[in-house]
């Protein structure tokens, strides 16, 4: 019941803010052509910020649970999760270019296979952002310096998204408030509105309705794990056996996260319904996960999101034996970590580096 009681109040404190959309969205239509390719694309120490008007870190995220609810009629589904951004990431530099030569924006990321035209999220949202607020005129040079891996469960494309919707709105001097940035930003995809937030959020429905908490987590350390194989949202989705759905209570397991930190109470307030059928497409993923839940120093070990990451809360006892060991396996990167927060105030965004 005090679980329960800590809940009620807490989502009697916090608004739910509608702005997820589905993450096989489609494309928007735009007026803008294609940007040209740039040439050697940047690493994050060839880069001169100085050069820009801009540098904002973009964090992942992980899941610190994620319960499937249902299928639903029109083929998403009902789901309830608790987000949270960790201090591992990407870098985008931003610069509004001036000049009557100017015709298109320039965009270049370090990142092999990262498309360079306007699939990629942060065209899109730079779009977004001209067309909403009324400055299709303006043009942008934006270096995207990417670390964070793809089909990881990571959501390193949305946060990307998130990064260039605050940055240009910074550079032409604020004409959208963050209520209506969050808005938007359904209008790209899934996870993009959880980042507009301050770095941990209940998640609902099919992801739209985003409910930002206060949790008692603070510099929490852990550790994500990275096999090079990937997965995509509709392969796993597509595995799930819904007979194998947790029946663990979402509400439930949020109260825990509210009262105990994340500790949640035991580690079996971490559950993720995609593990199964992450697991079942990708056994050695399963394999890896088991090998992680013997290492020493580690309270709580779970696949983030639909995978392929797997994060594991705590530290080694010897790190160095840790990394020795999984670092340097072939196929596998480790990516130290912990948990950060964005804090208050007009604009204020996540702070953080390569």
């Amino acid at each position: 019941m005090a679980r329960l009681a800590i809940l009620f109040l807490v989502l009697l404190q916090v608004a739910s803010i509608s702005g997820f959309a589905p993450s096989s969205a489609t494309s928007r239509g735009t007026a803008f052509r294609a940007p040209a390719t740039t040439a050697t694309p940047a690493t994050a120490d060839d880069i001169d910020a100085s050069e820009y008007d801009l540098s904002l870190f973009s964090p992942c995220k992980i899941n610190l649970f994620l319960r499937i609810i249902r299928k639903r009629p029109d083929g998403f589904h009902d789901l309830a999760s608790l987000f949270q951004t960790v201090a591992f990431g990407d870098m985008l530099h931003l610069k509004l270019l001036e000049g009557d030569d100017v015709e298109d924006d320039e965009f270049m990321c370090n990142m092999p296979g990262v498309p360079l035209d306007r699939t990629n999220l942060v065209l899109r949202a730079l779009d977004l952002v001209r067309e909403k607020t009324g400055n299709t005129d303006k043009k942008f040079k934006s270096n995207l310096v990417k670390q964070v891996p793809a089909q990881a469960g990571l959501g390193g494309g949305s946060g990307n998204a998130a990064a260039a919707m605050f940055g240009a709105n910074e550079l032409l001097g604020r004409p959208a408030s963050q209520e209506e940035l969050v808005e938007w930003s359904g209008e790209l995809g899934s996870d993009i509105t959880f980042f507009l937030s301050h770095g941990t959020a209940y998640c609902t429905g099919r992801g739209e309705i985003m409910t930002p908490v206060k949790a008692p987590f603070g510099k929490v350390k852990l550790c994500i794990v990275k096999p090079d194989i990937g997965l995509s949202t509709p392969q796993v989705f597509g595995a799930l056996d819904y007979d194998q759905l947790s029946k663990e209570d979402p509400e439930e397991l949020l109260a825990r996260f509210l009262e105990f930190g994340v500790d949640a109470d035991g580690d079996d307030a971490y559950v993720n319904d995609l593990e199964q059928p992450a697991f079942d497409c990708l056994p050695e993923l399963k394999a890896l996960k088991e090998d992680l839940l013997k290492v020493k120093g580690f309270d709580h070990v779970m696949m983030s999101g639909s995978g392929t990451s797997i994060f594991c809360i705590g530290e080694p006892d010897d790190m160095d034996a840790f990394m020795a060991e999984f670092d340097s396996r072939e196929g596998v990167s480790v990516f130290p970590t912990e948990f950060t927060q964005r804090e208050e105030g007009e604009g204020v965004w996540f702070e953080g580096s390569l």
